[in-house]
Protein backbone atom coordinates (compact mmCIF):
# COMPACT_ATOMS: atom_id res chain seq x y z
CA UNK A 1 0.00 0.00 0.00
CA UNK A 2 0.75 3.42 -0.82
CA UNK A 3 -0.04 6.98 0.71
CA UNK A 4 -1.17 9.58 -1.48
CA UNK A 5 -1.13 13.47 -0.78
CA UNK A 6 -2.43 16.11 -2.90
CA UNK A 7 -3.45 19.74 -2.70
CA UNK A 8 -5.20 22.29 -5.11
CA UNK A 9 -7.14 25.93 -4.26
CA UNK A 10 -11.17 25.83 -4.45
CA UNK A 11 -12.63 28.71 -5.88
CA UNK A 12 -14.24 30.46 -2.89
CA UNK A 13 -17.20 31.55 -4.71
CA UNK A 14 -17.62 27.41 -5.60
CA UNK A 15 -17.13 26.14 -2.05
CA UNK A 16 -20.18 25.67 -1.38
CA UNK A 17 -20.82 24.27 -4.18
CA UNK A 18 -18.30 21.68 -3.72
CA UNK A 19 -19.13 20.38 -0.54
CA UNK A 20 -22.48 19.89 -1.94
CA UNK A 21 -21.13 17.82 -4.98
CA UNK A 22 -19.16 15.52 -2.16
CA UNK A 23 -22.00 15.26 0.25
CA UNK A 24 -23.24 13.13 -2.66
CA UNK A 25 -20.87 11.76 -4.84
CA UNK A 26 -22.35 10.10 -8.04
CA UNK A 27 -22.21 6.09 -6.83
CA UNK A 28 -20.28 4.89 -9.98
CA UNK A 29 -17.84 6.91 -9.45
CA UNK A 30 -17.47 5.86 -5.68
CA UNK A 31 -17.46 2.15 -7.56
CA UNK A 32 -14.33 3.42 -10.13
CA UNK A 33 -12.18 4.45 -7.77
CA UNK A 34 -12.32 1.46 -5.86
CA UNK A 35 -11.90 -0.88 -8.68
CA UNK A 36 -8.65 1.47 -9.67
CA UNK A 37 -7.59 0.41 -5.83
CA UNK A 38 -7.75 3.58 -3.85
CA UNK A 39 -8.97 3.09 -0.50
CA UNK A 40 -9.48 5.38 2.44
CA UNK A 41 -9.79 8.66 0.45
CA UNK A 42 -10.31 12.25 2.10
CA UNK A 43 -10.33 15.51 0.83
CA UNK A 44 -10.22 17.50 3.44
CA UNK A 45 -10.50 22.10 3.63
CA UNK A 46 -8.58 24.80 5.24
CA UNK A 47 -7.94 28.81 4.25
CA UNK A 48 -8.60 28.01 0.70
CA UNK A 49 -7.42 25.04 -0.27
CA UNK A 50 -8.18 21.70 -0.49
CA UNK A 51 -5.85 18.39 0.79
CA UNK A 52 -6.91 14.89 -0.76
CA UNK A 53 -5.83 11.80 0.99
CA UNK A 54 -5.75 7.95 -0.46
CA UNK A 55 -3.98 4.51 0.09
CA UNK A 56 -3.51 3.09 -3.33
CA UNK A 57 -3.70 -0.95 -2.58
CA UNK A 58 -2.65 -2.39 -6.26
CA UNK A 59 0.37 -3.21 -8.17
CA UNK A 60 0.16 -0.66 -10.99
CA UNK A 61 -0.90 2.54 -10.49
CA UNK A 62 -0.38 4.63 -14.04
CA UNK A 63 -2.72 1.73 -15.30
CA UNK A 64 -5.33 2.13 -12.55
CA UNK A 65 -4.91 5.89 -13.29
CA UNK A 66 -5.41 5.44 -16.84
CA UNK A 67 -8.91 3.34 -16.36
CA UNK A 68 -10.23 5.85 -14.09
CA UNK A 69 -9.63 8.94 -16.24
CA UNK A 70 -10.71 7.36 -19.02
CA UNK A 71 -14.35 6.07 -17.87
CA UNK A 72 -16.90 8.17 -19.19
CA UNK A 73 -18.79 9.09 -15.75
CA UNK A 74 -16.08 10.24 -13.70
CA UNK A 75 -14.99 12.59 -16.80
CA UNK A 76 -18.57 14.08 -16.49
CA UNK A 77 -17.60 14.00 -12.67
CA UNK A 78 -14.54 16.33 -13.45
CA UNK A 79 -16.27 18.07 -15.70
CA UNK A 80 -18.43 19.38 -12.79
CA UNK A 81 -15.77 19.80 -10.02
CA UNK A 82 -12.94 21.43 -12.29
CA UNK A 83 -14.83 24.73 -12.02
CA UNK A 84 -14.51 24.89 -8.42
CA UNK A 85 -11.06 24.19 -8.22
CA UNK A 86 -7.46 26.11 -9.05
CA UNK A 87 -4.49 24.75 -9.67
CA UNK A 88 -1.49 25.49 -7.92
CA UNK A 89 1.10 27.50 -10.12
CA UNK A 90 3.64 25.22 -8.71
CA UNK A 91 2.29 21.62 -9.59
CA UNK A 92 4.22 19.60 -11.73
CA UNK A 93 3.32 19.44 -15.41
CA UNK A 94 0.29 17.04 -16.33
CA UNK A 95 -0.63 17.14 -12.53
CA UNK A 96 -4.17 19.25 -11.89
CA UNK A 97 -4.13 18.45 -8.32
CA UNK A 98 -0.27 19.03 -6.90
CA UNK A 99 1.50 15.92 -5.74
CA UNK A 100 2.74 16.70 -2.06
CA UNK A 101 5.64 14.59 -0.60
CA UNK A 102 5.06 12.82 2.69
CA UNK A 103 7.16 14.10 5.43
CA UNK A 104 6.56 11.37 8.40
CA UNK A 105 3.87 9.13 8.98
CA UNK A 106 3.41 6.85 11.91
CA UNK A 107 1.16 3.30 11.72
Amino acid sequence: MKRYGSVIKVRSEKLDEYKKLHRNVWPDVLKKIKECNIDNYSIYYKDGYLFSYYEYTGDNYEEDMAKMAADSVTQKWWEICKPCQEPLETREKGEWWADMEEVFHQD
